[in-house]
């Protein structure tokens, strides 16, 4: 049986980062969700109002002896605007902000070391604004947002937002490809 790690990030919509992930090869599983509000068991409508402080994450459970934390991390500033506050695109709210929730020191420490290189090489010509926060209770969304992109993927905002990232992610790691995930 695989080992298995857990990475909790907050990169815009859901939806993008869920779809992204489930190409990667040492992905065992992606899970959207909420995570670091006051409200407990909150709903797609209730986080979608920026009042309860939670952010729409993806839970990704991944094998760490195939694909290491440091390059689950990656993938993901590699996928969404990390210096635009509460915001990606034309999703805006603190819903939508940049979080990294870490699951121990070991996780907190490659964060920090990882932010700390990007910004020392102006990576993204603006310092990141990503919080890097402990993990709390992840509340799962609700079943229609599990694998959006995968049964939607001809619905507009997919086919306009979600799907670049999905092909920025296959061009920029194609080694990091699933087997059988399109390369192009």
């Amino acid at each position: 049986m695989a080992t298995q790690e857990i990475a909790t990030l907050g990169g815009g919509c859901f939806w993008c980062l869920e779809a992204v992930y489930d190409e990667m090869e040492g992905v065992l599983s992606v899970q959207s969700g909420y995570m670091g509000g006051t409200l407990p068991n909150p709903d797609y409508r209730s986080v979608c109002t920026g009042r309860t402080g939670h952010i729409e994450v993806v839970q990704v459970a991944f094998d760490p002896a195939i694909t290491t934390y440091r390059e689950i991390l990656e993938v993901f500033f590699a996928i969404h605007d990390p210096t635009s506050l509460d915001r990606q695109g034309n999703d805006a709210g603190p819903q939508y902000r940049s979080a990294i929730f870490h699951h121990g020191g070991a996780q907190k420490q490659t964060a920090q070391e990882l932010i700390a290189e990007l910004n020392h090489e102006d990576a993204y010509g603006r310092p990141l604004v990503t919080e890097l926060r402990p993990a709390e209770t992840f509340y799962p969304a609700e079943d229609y947002h599990q694998e959006y992109f995968r049964n939607n993927p001809q619905q507009p905002y997919c086919a306009f937002v979600v799907a670049p990232k999905v092909h920025k992610f296959r061009k920029a790691f194609t080694s990091k490809l699933r087997k059988g995930a399109a390369a192009n």
